[in-house]
């Protein structure tokens, strides 16, 4: 089919769904293939769901006049998305970084949608096939969008500015994530600069964290509106209170500003004041760029504070790498209170850098004392080589353990890879 005319088809039906499960209201069903899985075979239970048309890229399942036949449905997605990405006239900021690039999104797009109408990434879908999926989501009416952009291997982030075509760029920080696709912290960088270069040979302006001096560097060369901690920074601001829930100060144009967040973590620092220098650039009055961030509850294991009848979790379980996870651990040991405890996660997708990557973060509890330690997993078996820590195979064995134990009254940080699912213990802490 042309790709004008699926472009008119979609204009009619713009709601977009790659999962059969979901109740496609008038929408668009796109069967997409993977190692495990073939959404042509779905096609025909999209339909019945209530698609209005399902893409398909193999004759056998045409079933009735809704399937539309093309060459690869993968393919036809991002073309359909450049193509109505190419029909927007609204400012895109595309977001990619090793760490904090989910939360910064979603402070971002709560900031923004305090003036505009605003379209962004919804949860995790910052890949090949999310990325295309976001922008075919952004409406006739929206008025600005946030893309989050993730990779694990080169060239990724370039493919999806390609498709996304941002006009403001932002890294959150470059660390030690995916070094079994990059090869080593240099290709993470070289990865993580794609976007910078697409925005500077587009003309467009990056945000950038002046606290960072890699970042700093790797933008020079850009326009760039500048936030973080240093009084020269076009939007600054420093932490008031990092026990418990971060309160920070922003030094805005009015005076200081006091914002009391919902987020634990002086990591967190940098994420919201990315929001803050973003809200500021784009208009929005100070007082609902505060009311924004203090309203924001974060979810889906990022830097949750769950209470439990016995114990408080410090839920951050989506993910880890050798960078997160060592932020991560010395928050926690910052904290006040002597009763803490820490499950940690192998950290996945490091390749040959695993062994050498876990045995850092013990070092970094060595000497810690009255200071409990799970470790689940493989690779942390493997690095506790003299059994310093209490350590599980897997997840399950963790909650055998604990249905004896029966822990209480007692701090817990949670962190891991999502592959090693901790979310499962939190029922039992």
């Amino acid at each position: 089919m042309d790709l004008k005319e699926l472009y008119r088809i979609y204009q009619n039906h713009p709601d977009i769904s790659t999962d059969s499960r979901e109740e496609i209201n008038n929408g668009i069903f796109f069967a997409l293939k993977g190692e495990n899985f073939n959404g042509n075979r779905y096609a025909e239970k999209a339909l019945q769901k209530g698609a209005a048309y399902a893409i398909i890229d193999q004759k056998e399942y045409m079933k009735g006049d809704g399937c539309i036949l093309v060459d690869d449905v993968l393919t036809t997605l991002q073309q359909l998305a450049l193509f109505h990405r190419h029909q927007l006239k609204i400012p895109v900021i595309g977001i990619t970084g090793s760490n904090g690039k989910t939360t910064t999104k979603e402070l971002i797009a709560k900031v923004l949608a305090k003036k505009f109408k605003t379209e962004f990434t919804r949860g995790n879908l910052n890949n090949h096939i999310g990325a295309p999926v976001s922008i075919l989501r952004i409406k006739q009416d929206t008025e600005i969008a946030v893309i989050e952009m993730g990779a694990n291997h080169q060239g990724e982030i370039s493919d999806l500015c390609q498709i996304t075509e941002p006009h403001f760029g932002l890294i959150t920080n470059i660390g030690k994530a995916h070094l079994e696709g990059f090869g080593d912290f240099e290709g993470v960088v070289k990865a993580k600069s794609e976007l910078y270069k697409y925005i500077l040979q587009n003309h467009g302006s990056v945000f950038v964290n002046n606290n960072n001096p890699l970042l700093n560097e790797l933008s020079k060369s850009i326009p760039r509106i500048t936030y973080g901690a240093m009084p020269d920074a076009d939007c600054h601001g420093k932490i008031k209170n990092r026990d418990g829930f971060l309160k920070i100060t922003w030094n805005s144009a009015l005076g200081n500003k006091t914002i009391q967040t919902q987020l634990y973590g002086a990591y967190n620092f940098e994420n919201i004041m990315a929001a803050i220098c973003i809200g500021n650039y784009f208009g929005v009055q100070q007082d609902d760029i505060i009311k924004a961030i203090e309203d924001y509850q974060p979810h889906n294991q990022r830097s949750e504070i769950i209470n439990t009848r016995r114990n408080v979790i410090y839920m951050d379980a989506y993910n880890a790498n050798p960078s997160s996870m060592e932020l991560a651990i010395r928050e926690f040991l910052h904290m006040p209170g002597e009763k803490k405890s820490l499950v940690l996660g192998d950290m996945l997708e490091l390749g040959s850098y695993a062994e050498e990557e876990h045995a850092v973060v013990l070092n970094i509890l060595r000497d810690e004392e009255n200071i409990r330690v799970y470790l689940v997993g493989p690779e942390f078996c493997k690095a506790n080589r003299n059994r310093t820590f209490e350590n599980f195979n897997n997840t399950e064995e963790l909650i055998k353990h604990l249905e004896k134990e029966k822990p209480s009254g007692r701090k817990f940080l949670v962190k891991g890879s999502r592959g090693i699912k901790l979310e499962k213990v939190i029922p039992h802490l």
